[in-house]
């Protein structure tokens, strides 16, 4: 329980705006992975805790929570919490038509609703529907979103859940996660990668597909020629 530690006191309006992980945290260049003309994963699958947010849910909120800003809430002690900075804009990204990937989560949080309530309360940047943000949930349970598993469990039983409901094979689906143990994912043929202190960013996402790539066998095309996975031409 290292990471367990005490959140900030809630920001002043100028501060939850420079937290609220906006366009800022967009990346520079247009991804590479993007425009090589590669197979990208059917379906991104996020752990919630210290992946897609920097705080234990069950540890670090106490309910109600209330919206300081669309990217930053805040608890009935003061603390105040978001997703990490990266995250808003790669869920955009990874949602919008240009990548067209489905998305999931699959979390042992034990507080699932307030998790959902989380999920709704927090918005995207530069996305609206019918004149507002778009709300995180929405990438997950709307349009073709693989859904939430949030219970404690198995991540394998997790798994198995959103296999059936979306029809994604196993081996087209990449999984980010920040703890080892779920690692046991990959004996069904998921692909795992772990992420680090900075959680969900441009260069955990862009070394997670670089590793689904590679347990695919996928080739990168040769001047002039086209690229190949394990089983067939793509």
């Amino acid at each position: 329980m290292a990471k367990a530690k005490k959140l900030s006191k809630a920001p002043t309006s100028d501060t939850a705006s420079t937290n609220s992980a906006g366009s800022s945290s967009a990346p520079t260049t247009t991804p590479s992975w993007l425009t090589d003309s590669l197979p990208l994963p059917a379906l991104i699958v996020l752990d919630l805790d210290y992946t897609l947010w920097p705080f234990y849910s069950d540890i670090h909120i106490s309910p109600p929570i209330r919206s300081l800003s669309p990217f930053v809430l805040s608890d009935r002690n003061g603390e105040y919490f978001s997703l990490f900075p990266d995250a808003p804009a790669i869920l955009r990204l990874l949602s919008s038509p240009q990548c067209n990937i489905r998305l999931a989560v699959a979390s042992k949080s034990p507080v699932g609703d307030l998790c959902r309530e989380v999920l709704k309360s927090l918005r995207l940047p530069e996305t609206e529907i019918r004149g507002q943000p778009k709300k995180v949930i929405d990438v997950f349970t709307t349009g073709g979103g693989g859904g939430l598993e949030i219970y404690e469990s198995s991540k394998l039983r997790h798994f198995e859940v959103i296999a059936k409901r979306t029809g994604v094979r196993y081996e087209d689906m990449l999984f980010f996660d920040d703890e080892r143990p779920n690692f046991e994912v990959e004996s069904v043929g998921v692909t795992m990668k772990l992420v680090g202190r900075q959680g969900l960013c441009w260069e955990e996402l862009e070394k997670g597909i670089q590793l689904w790539r590679e347990r695919k066998g996928i080739v990168p095309a040769t001047a002039g020629g086209s690229g190949s996975y394990a089983g067939g031409r793509w």
